[in-house]
């Protein structure tokens, strides 16, 4: 029997598919062995490195205008009843100072246990190959840490995350990607005793044209003392078609 979330998942990939012929509207679907989000696995129900997941979504721009809405979705397994993750966002992009600039706000949504749910602001800022982006959490709830809806009482407002990305052609349809991040607990998820941590990637992309790129990359997190075998080092390996 197909899971519901997945189900779910498929039907709105599917949805957005025809839309995506729009100059304004494009779309996307992986398919990677392992789901990282901010070096940390993203399925905790089994210890091997392959977990493969499901992902896509899509993003619509209002023509010139620099304003932008889209949806992004995977398959994920760290919450009790729950293995969809599905986020919701939308923001401005413009030019000022020499740069490319995106301020935005997202909120990612865990249908069958609400106490993941999380909403964040977001600015970021390129110049040529590197992005520098920090995102802030203005919900008391913050990934299951803390929140009314986790049952702590403590706050996750005020966690923030700074990355660093780069991301550079070096050969004809070969692009070098790495990134480096830093997640800051606010005081009440700290308080828990749970530790600040850092995570990386290092990798490369393949683009087959039409849309099709093959990408792969080493990521992880430190602090692996703590979370354990969730921010081990693994070799990603992402299919992906836009549209």
């Amino acid at each position: 029997m197909t899971h519901p979330s997945l189900k779910a998942l498929g039907i709105a990939l599917v949805c957005a598919l025809p839309f995506a012929a729009s100059a304004q509207l494009t779309g996307n679907v992986s398919l990677t062995s392992n789901y990282k989000f901010r070096g940390q696995d993203q399925d905790t129900s089994k210890t091997r490195a392959v977990k493969p997941a499901l992902q896509g979504g899509f993003d619509y721009a209002f023509g010139e205008s620099g304003w932008y809405v889209g949806n992004w979705n995977s398959t994920v397994n760290w919450l009790d009843g729950n293995s969809l993750e599905a986020d919701l966002y939308g923001g401005y992009k413009f030019k000022a100072g020499g740069l490319d600039w995106d301020v935005g706000a997202v909120t990612y949504l865990f249908p069958g246990n609400t106490t993941g749910n999380t909403t964040e602001l977001y600015g970021a800022a390129t110049w040529g190959p590197v992005t520098a982006k920090y995102s802030h959490a203005v919900s008391k709830d913050y990934f299951g840490w803390a929140g009314a809806k986790a049952g702590s009482g403590l706050k996750g407002r005020n966690s923030g995350y700074l990355g660093f990305a780069y991301a550079q052609e070096i050969a004809p349809q070969w692009t070098l990607k790495a990134s480096v991040g830093f997640t800051r607990f606010s005081s009440g998820i700290k308080s828990l005793g749970v530790p600040n941590y850092m995570d990386y990637s290092v990798g490369a992309a393949y683009d087959f044209g039409s849309g099709l790129s093959l990408g792969a990359a080493v990521a992880g997190a430190s602090k692996k003392a703590y979370f354990g075998d969730v921010n081990k080092t693994r070799l990603l390996v992402t299919l992906t078609k836009t549209l």
